[in-house]
C-alpha cells in the first residue's frame, strides 16, 4: 500500500491505495464493474475505500492524478493475472474472526453434488443472458463473465471446505460475502479455471480489464 496526504476544504486526509494486485480484493473489483461509467474519482474510492464525499472535498482536483501509477498498474496486472493459468494452492478466509487457510484441490472438482449443481446453473444462466443480449453466433469467442457471478461460484465451491459445515444452498449462497474478501490473485484464476471448463466453453473475453486500463490511459478528469 502506498499512503498519500492530500488537502480538502476541511483539513486533510491520507489516503492508501493498493499498489500490488493481491492488495486488491474480489469485491473491490465487482463494486468497479458494477459501476456505470466509471470515473477516475469513484475508482479511487471503491480501490482505496475512501468514502466518495471525501475525495469530493479534496482541494484541487489534479492531486488526484498522484493515483496514476497505481491504478494503471492495478490494470495492468489483472490482464496479465487473467491470461495466465496458475492456480493458487490455498487460500485464506477470516471465519468467526479467525483465519481459516484452504487447500484448493487439484482437480477442482464442485462438490458436494449440490454445490455442482449449483455452480452448474450459475454459469448456463450467465452464459444465457450473454446470448440474449448479443446473439447465439460466435457467442463464445464474445463471452466475458461477469465478476459477480465468479463470486457466486466460488461461494459455492469453498463453503463446505472453509467452514466445515454439511452443504446448504442458502448458507453457500449467503457466503459470497466472504468469497467477496479474497484477493482477486486467489479468486479469479480459480473462478476462471470453471468457465473454461464447462462444455462447449471458450476462453472469455477481458472487456472489464481493458475498459479500466482505457479509463486511466489520459490521467484523471
Amino acid at each position: 500500500m502506498v499512503t498519500i496526504t492530500l488537502k480538502t476544504i476541511t483539513g486533510k486526509i491520507s489516503i492508501c491505495m493498493p499498489e500490488k494486485l493481491n492488495e486488491v480484493t474480489l469485491g473491490q473489483l465487482i463494486e468497479m464493474q458494477a459501476a456505470k461509467n466509471l470515473s477516475d474519482v469513484q475508482a479511487v474510492s471503491i480501490l482505496s475505500g475512501t468514502p466518495l464525499q471525501q475525495l469530493q472535498n479534496i482541494t484541487h482536483a489534479p492531486d488526484l492524478e498522484a493515483f496514476n501509477p497505481q491504478v494503471a498498474s492495478i490494470a495492468h496486472q489483472i490482464k496479465y493475472l487473467y491470461n495466465s493459468d496458475a492456480i493458487p494452492q490455498k487460500t485464506t478466509f477470516i471465519i468467526d474472526g479467525k483465519p481459516v487457510t484452504v487447500k484448493v484441490m487439484k482437480n477442482l472438482s464442485v462438490e458436494p453434488a449440490g454445490a455442482f449443481l449449483a455452480a452448474r446453473e450459475i454459469i448456463a444462466d450467465e452464459i444465457a443472458k450473454h446470448i440474449q443480449q448479443h446473439g447465439e453466433e460466435n457467442w463464445q469467442g464474445s463471452f466475458s463473465p461477469s465478476l459477480s457471478s465468479c463470486a457466486q461460484i466460488l461461494a459455492q465451491y469453498f463453503y463446505c471446505r472453509a467452514t466445515g459445515k454439511p452443504y446448504n444452498e442458502y448458507a453457500a449462497a449467503e457466503f459470497e460475502e466472504q468469497v467477496r474478501q479474497l484477493p482477486v490473485t486467489d479468486a479469479l484464476p480459480i473462478a476462471k479455471y470453471f468457465f473454461l471448463n464447462y462444455p462447449t466453453l471458450s476462453k472469455p473475453k477481458t472487456g472489464f480489464w481493458h475498459r479500466l486500463c482505457r479509463l486511466w490511459s489520459n490521467g484523471p478528469v
